[in-house]
This record gives C-alpha cells, structure tokens and sequence, in this order.
C-alpha cells in the first residue's frame, strides 16, 4: 500500500484478488481438457512463523547469516530464496519434495492436495523434512501462500503445451532418421502444462520497463549454472 515500497501496487483491485484473497483456482489438465483446481492459500492461518522460519533455513542463510539477513528487504532476493525453499531437491529442508512417476501409496498424491496451510504445518510439524508428494501446481500454490504471507503481491499461471527446452536453444529438438522415422533422442519435452508463479515488483536493477509482473518458478527441474 506505501507507494515507496518496492512492491507497491497501485490498483485497489489487484491488491484485493494477489494480497489478500486466500482462495483461489489453479488451472491443470491439458489444451483439450482444462481443469480448475480450489486451491485455499490460507497466507494468513498464523504462518508467518514458518515463512520466516524458511528464510532462516535457506542455504542462502546458512552460507552468510549476515548478507541474507540485510538482503530480506529486496523482494527479488526473497523471491529466489523462497523459490528454492519451496521444493527439498537441493537437501536445504525444504518444504516440498517433487514425484512424477512410480507409486505414492506410502505418502500423499500430489492431487490430492488442496491447500498450502495443511502442507506447511505438516513440514513443520515434521521437524522440517519435505513433505511428499508435490508437483508443479503443488510447488506453485505453496509459493503463493509464502510470498503473499510476507508482503510480495503473487499469482500462479498455467501454460498449456508447455516446451520444456534441456539445453538452452530456446527451440524444441526433434530428430528423425533417412527414412522420416523419429528418433528418440532428444532430451527436449513439451509437457501437457506447467504452473509457476509471478510476483510483482520494481526493478531498480533493471529499469523502469522491466517493473511489474516477475517469473518465479520452484518446480525443481535443471540446475542453473551449477
């Protein structure tokens, strides 16, 4: 609401529906078939504690108690923090751990999932271990809560016929044989949908034009640069 604020927003509406609104539905399914999901984010069901908490344990944290601490005013530097925070695939306690293929008897399908509060005060509870099972709509409804619970504006988006590109060549590789056979070698894929999420907030670092909407995805998938 401070027009200083880095992530001040100026319309009444959109404070309304990405700050404060604790239900919402999350987009899956295919191009064909799209399915909406309630998804209840709950930012204010008395989690501020464990979103802090997942600052604390970070390895961001770990590494330099001071730069992180001094650094937690900067919504770009809280948003990749969080965003690693989110999924346990970089063993940093982290609040969720990703499977999409095999069997989950032995602990929760991601679908079954319908809300951050009872994933986040069940990592807790657990003393911090990942809970399982998340994926991408999981990750991106749990990131939603944690941002929105400390202060940064925050939305999901679904894509559909969404290009997972491997190697960087913003293009999809297909390789066929001489005869027109296609080979199975590429490790590009196009998954039926993918969600992430946007955060808003200015971009001093930037300019002016790059303001606004930011992507934020905590879907584990590569590593970026090690």
């Amino acid at each position: 609401w401070f027009s200083g604020d880095d992530v001040y927003m100026s319309n009444e509406n959109e404070r309304q529906e990405y700050v404060l609104n604790e239900n919402g539905i999350i987009f899956v399914g295919n191009a064909r078939y799209i399915e909406a999901r309630g998804w209840f984010y709950g930012q204010f069901q008395d989690l501020l504690n464990i979103c802090l908490t997942m600052l604390d344990l970070s390895l961001y944290y770990r590494q330099d108690p001071a730069m992180d601490v001094s650094r937690r005013g900067d919504p770009k530097y809280v948003g990749r923090v969080i965003s690693s925070m989110i999924n346990g695939n970089d063993n940093d306690n982290g609040v969720l751990l990703g499977k999409w293929q095999g069997s989950f008897h032995s602990h929760e399908n991601p679908s079954r999932w319908d809300g951050s509060v009872v994933i986040l005060k069940k990592w807790r509870q657990d003393n911090y271990r990942p809970v399982q099972y998340g994926q991408c709509w999981v990750f991106a409804g749990v990131m939603c809560t944690v941002l929105r619970c400390l202060g940064i504006p925050t939305r999901l988006v679904s894509n559909f016929n969404s290009a997972h590109d491997v190697d960087r060549n913003l293009s999809i590789d297909k390789y066929y044989d001489s005869s027109g056979r296609s080979l199975n070698i590429s490790k590009d894929s196009t998954w039926d949908y993918h969600v992430w999420n946007e955060s808003w907030f200015i971009r001093p670092d930037l300019g002016r034009s790059y303001s606004g909407w930011q992507v934020l995805d905590a879907t584990p998938q590569e590593q970026s640069r090690g």
